[in-house]
């Protein structure tokens, strides 16, 4: 039993720690639904301000939003403008470094879904 618990021990010391999630600067796809369920794409691009903050903003045909975001373990949050309202969003992030998420705008009724993949 001894020599099980020091091979079990001496394994774990060479076992890699787990990374922590991160998002990468840079720009990503955007592919998304509407509060009305109609799809929309177009692109992101996220600039790193800290390790766990950054400034973010998308282009989504004629629309341009910028926003600020924050990284907290393997959740990712946004809140922006669009035109006079605001808006938040909430991804999760993925081993591949995309994000899947749920967004809402104040005043409205429902949340829109979208994904951010690495370009």
């Amino acid at each position: 039993m001894k020599k099980f618990l020091a091979c079990a021990l001496l394994g774990a010391a060479f076992v890699t720690p787990v990374q922590a999630q991160t998002v990468r600067e840079g720009g990503y796809n955007v592919e998304g639904t509407n509060l009305d369920g109609s799809p929309y794409k177009g692109t992101a691009t996220i600039k790193l301000t800290s390790e766990t903050t950054c400034a973010i903003q998308w282009k989504t045909g004629s629309t341009t939003s910028d926003g600020i975001c924050m990284l907290y373990g393997d959740s990712f949050a946004a809140g922006y403008v669009l035109g006079s309202s605001v808006g938040l969003i909430v991804y999760k992030v993925n081993d591949d470094g995309s994000l899947e998420g749920a967004w809402t705008i104040s005043g409205k009724n429902g949340s829109g879904t979208e994904n951010l993949t690495p370009q």
